[in-house]
């Protein structure tokens, strides 16, 4: 980062752009610097916010150097001016609440580079929000700011409020405060507790409005882009003995070839679906060799499904394969290829009991949202989607879209598989997809019988299918169940549905803490 002394000079290049997804290691580490007693926000807090209202959150590039970002979303009147803690208003930092049909822009967070000085970037990314909030016609800017002289003045005025009448009346002065009223910001009023951990404002923040000179009534812009359709498609895989690599990827390439031809951006296969390749094996193995043996298909298996994601223009769920880890552990892993080539990997968080019994499957430890050409999805592998933390992270983080390759064999076992995919539908206002695998395979453990009914998910309000179902497959029989879904109904469905699952949260009780970081 350039130093202080030189950061002025004539030749400093200096570029105001919208964050990326590319820039969240900077913007952690820039946070860090800016507020070294603060807790930065976790990745996927900056992800959530980035995928939400992309157009509001801004940085600051100096010589190519992060120097500066600001984070906004729009809010309703009544909520921007409502008492509100910094978790409640911020969805605890992932923007939920964020409203593109709502009044106010609200400012979530500026941080400037301490080692930049004397270039104005706070007051660059202040004229960057008026800027947006004029341009798509919002009344104005409030946010909760600090105001961290409080503590060293309290008791020689008394009250938090008495303080604040002596800064406003300029017989005092905070040096906050003193920024954003030059900025033409307005206090209206002191908020208790909006976040205890700025112990220099004693956990209270300044509500601070702007109001936008050029609000006309009922001439706001365009927020919203036109109606964003995905079609997905669902194998339903039946496994068969195969008697050569050749025939079992011949098969996978009839399907793929089968939904590209429906122009599906997605095609999903089922949980453990290459356990057929066990077939090939000259004799009969113990669960453990068994698994073993898979895991050596894994290099020329990501490789082949890879080739066929960028030949078919198609986006591919790889359902999971068993993959051994440079510590010698076996993990259950969806991978997903993406049409421009590049392959990202989703470990199970949840192995089932018989999986750690039989196979020695060991769980990841992260699950995250893969961005791709339609906006980021998750991955939740089976037995993860019946741990509803796991789904309410990938929607904070703005996935629109989970899906859910299972392997189970029997009705009971499918069925806590699609009530929970139902459930992680209607809680989080996202679609679910499912895909499982039917058939036999007489001599590999554990594998030996299937059931499925694999389904397209969607919430249950008026946007979306009658009974929650876009598509779904008959029974225990193989075959492609395809839908278009769209993403811009969830949104409808987030803002103003019969029921508002995920804005509707009581932030002040309860949230998901992610231990990994």
């Amino acid at each position: 980062m350039p130093a202080a002394d030189n950061a002025h000079k004539k030749s400093a290049r200096l570029v105001i752009r919208n964050a990326e997804a590319g820039d969240i290691d900077d913007i952690i580490a820039l946070q860090k610097r800016a507020f070294p007693k603060l807790e930065p926000d976790a990745p996927g807090m900056i992800k959530g916010r980035l995928e939400r209202f992309p157009e509001g959150q801004f940085v600051v590039e100096l010589d190519g150097e992060l120097a500066g970002w600001a984070s906004t979303f729009i809010v309703d009147e009544a909520l921007a001016f409502e008492d509100h803690t910094l978790d409640s208003i911020t969805g605890h930092g992932y923007g939920t609440l964020h409203n593109p049909d709502g009044d106010w822009l609200y400012g979530a967070e500026v941080c400037v580079d301490p080692n930049v000085r004397r270039i104005r970037l706070g007051q660059r990314l202040y004229d960057a929000r008026r800027g947006l909030c004029e341009d798509w016609g919002l009344k104005g800017i409030v946010y909760g700011a600090r105001f961290p002289s409080l503590r060293r003045k309290v008791k020689e005025y008394g009250t938090p409020e008495n303080y604040l009448e002596a800064v406003k009346a300029k017989k005092a002065r905070d040096p906050v405060y003193a920024f954003q009223a030059r900025q033409g910001f307005e206090p209206v009023r002191l908020m208790k507790g909006y976040y205890d951990e700025d112990r220099d404002s004693l956990g209270y923040a300044l509500l601070m409005a702007w109001h936008n000179p050029s609000w006309v009534e009922d001439e706001k812009a365009p927020v919203r882009p036109e109606p964003r359709t995905v079609r997905v498609a669902a194998v339903q895989f039946q496994a068969r003995a195969e008697d050569s690599l050749e025939a079992f990827e011949r098969n996978i390439e009839y399907f793929v070839d089968v939904c590209s031809d429906y122009r599906a951006d997605f095609c999903v296969f089922p949980e453990m679906f290459t356990v057929a390749l066990l077939a090939l094996e000259k004799r009969k193995l113990t669960p453990e060799e068994s698994i073993q043996a898979l895991t050596k298909h894994t290099p020329g298996f990501i490789e082949f499904m890879r080739s066929l994601a960028v030949g078919y223009n198609i986006n591919i769920i790889g359902g999971s394969h068993p993959t051994q880890t440079d510590d010698g552990d076996i993990q259950n892993v969806a991978y997903v290829f993406l049409r421009d080539g590049s392959v990202h990997a989703q470990e199970k968080i949840h192995p089932t009991p018989n999986e750690k019994f039989w196979w020695g499957i060991k769980g990841g430890n992260e699950v995250r949202t893969i961005q791709t050409d339609c906006g980021p999805i998750g991955v939740l592998i089976c037995y993860d989607a019946e741990f509803p933390e796991l789904a309410r992270k990938l929607a904070d983080e703005g996935a629109g879209i989970l899906f859910v390759p299972y392997a189970t064999d029997d009705r009971t076992g499918h069925l806590r598989v699609r009530y929970c995919a139902h459930a992680r539908a209607i809680e989080n206002q996202v679609y679910v997809v499912t895909a499982g695998n039917v058939g036999n395979l007489p001599d590999v453990e554990n594998m030996d019988v299937n059931y499925a009914e694999s389904a397209i998910i969607t919430p249950c309000d008026f946007p979306f299918a009658r009974d929650g179902l876009a598509a779904v497959a008959a029974e225990n029989v193989e075959t492609i169940v395809v839908a278009d879904v769209r993403l811009d109904d969830l949104t409808a469905a987030r803002q103003s549905g019969t029921v508002r699952n995920l804005r509707d949260r009581r932030f002040d009780l309860y949230r998901v803490v992610w231990n990994k970081r």
